[in-house]
């Protein structure tokens, strides 16, 4: 398997396949790199190098007990760019992931990227606060974070109903889907998972977002039940200076999956465009 370690030892996985101009792809919470993988084939086969790495504490990653935070994240995810010598890229993140790009950009620039997709992201910051009145409230994530302690392996099992809009009337339910998401959250550490909560609930983007000068696509569903449109991909667009937004009518939180092909041709087509 192809590892990088980081500064402070932690063993970071990655995907590194094909050639031409990179794409890099961060995944949401409680996945791993296997979530891209539609996107992974799909943009190899058009004569793309794809990489995506699973974050520390999830997937194939060490499993640590300091560091899950988003400041680290970011920071990991520039050694990995830095190692693999990443020009040029297209960063893609979803949900938590778009956090990670947000403050990758925040932190480090926009030396090696050349544009940004965000998809059903969590910036400019998911938790209700005076600042931010559409956000979620606590609660929300106090849920989130006990379900995960109490019994995770039901609770990532349920959680696929919302993530993935399957509890909607005449959603076409797959089981597949659903085991292939819990066993990616199965493989996080509980740690890091725990840990993760907080960073993608209460971390503030705003910052980040005025540093995406690249032009940044966000694409979000607007019947998103995890990251609710309208205190997030609403309110990003208008803070990040080059960004434009598509909404998926009717589409859930886990959109790159349950609207694969139309995703892939949407994100082609950003990456073909001027």
């Amino acid at each position: 398997m192809s590892r990088i370690s980081t500064r402070d030892g932690t063993g970071i996985f990655y995907k590194d396949w094909g050639s031409g101009q990179p794409v890099v792809f961060s995944h949401g919470w409680p996945l791993s790199a296997d979530a891209w993988d539609g996107q992974m084939l799909f943009f190899g086969q058009q004569g793309y190098r794809v990489i995506a790495h699973d974050r520390r504490s999830h997937g194939r990653s060490d499993q640590t007990w300091t560091g899950n935070h988003m400041d680290q994240y970011a920071d990991d995810l520039a050694e990995l760019l830095d190692a693999l010598d990443v020009r040029g890229a297209v960063m893609v993140g979803h949900s938590t992931g778009g956090g990670e790009v947000a403050r990758y950009i925040g932190r480090h620039g926009t030396g090696r990227v050349a544009k940004a997709v965000l998809v059903g992201a969590v910036p400019p910051i998911m938790l209700k606060t005076a600042a931010n009145p559409g956000g979620l409230p606590k609660e929300v994530f106090d849920g989130i974070r006990k379900g995960t302690y109490d019994d995770r392996s039901q609770f990532f099992l349920d959680l696929t109903m919302p993530f993935y809009g399957f509890n909607r009337d005449g959603a076409k339910v797959s089981e597949g889907l659903r085991q292939s998401f819990w066993l990616q959250g199965m493989m996080a550490g509980i740690k890091g998972a725990y840990d993760c909560i907080e960073q993608f609930s209460e971390t503030d983007f705003t910052e980040d977002l005025r540093r995406m000068t690249v032009p940044a696509l966000f694409i979000h569903g607007d019947d998103d039940q995890i990251v609710p449109i309208d205190a997030a991909a609403r309110r990003a667009v208008e803070i990040a200076p080059q960004a434009t937004l598509t909404v998926y009518e009717g589409a859930p939180h886990g959109l790159t999956a349950t609207h694969q092909d139309r995703f892939n041709a949407d994100l082609l087509a950003f990456i073909k465009g001027g």
